[in-house]
């Protein structure tokens, strides 16, 4: 969080306010451009676009149609990994993506929210992490200082609001447990993204 937000203006702090203010101007802009970008039909594209932009991912996974994003050089994502249509990745602080990670559609995964008990309504940032052969469902919603074990599922629409251990199955608003996962050992490969999504 910038030290001068919410600060009154004085003399000392005029010139870093005003470069704070430029800064941000300038990734709101860049993020209006990634929400184009997120809209051309060609992963190579896309992926170019969002590796120039700060986020770490190798060629071999994927982003597919209509991703949004809040500072994306805060996310890192593994290899032969999937994230699905019109989901929203946020990396106002860590977000790590693991190895062979299936993320379905409108998957919305937050590491920052406003402390509602706070006098001037401020942010609360943590963390996110998501294990290796995770697969998290359509419409759910991960909020911040969540960490998803090792080939753990999260049902769809569920809310995550606190860790999720390796190999369980959670959904529900909140979520909650609701079955261990058979597999154990875990050596498949996500696969080839779909041409023109």
């Amino acid at each position: 969080m910038n030290e001068y937000i919410g600060q009154p203006i004085t003399f000392s702090n005029l010139i870093p306010k005003i470069i704070n203010r430029l800064q941000t101007i300038f990734l709101e802009f860049w993020l209006l451009v990634l929400r184009y970008v997120g809209y051309i039909p060609i992963h190579t594209i896309r992926k170019i676009f969002y590796i120039l932009s700060g986020v770490n991912m190798p060629m071999s996974s994927t982003i597919y149609m209509g991703a949004n994003f809040f500072n994306p050089r805060g996310i890192s994502i593994g290899n032969d990994s999937a994230i699905g249509d019109h989901c929203f990745l946020d990396g106002r602080a860590p977000l790590k993506i693991g190895d062979h990670v299936g993320i379905a559609s409108q998957v919305l995964i937050y590491n920052d929210e406003h402390d509602i008990h706070s006098d001037n309504y401020g942010n609360s940032f943590g963390p996110v992490t998501i294990g290796d052969y995770v697969f998290i469902g359509p419409r759910a919603i991960i909020l911040p200082n969540v960490t998803i074990g090792r080939g753990s599922v999260v049902a769809a629409g569920a809310v995550v609001t606190k860790d999720i251990p390796e190999l369980e199955i959670w959904g529900g608003v909140p979520a909650k447990k609701i079955a261990d996962r058979q597999i154990k050992k875990f050596d498949y490969q996500i696969g080839r993204a779909m041409w023109f999504q």
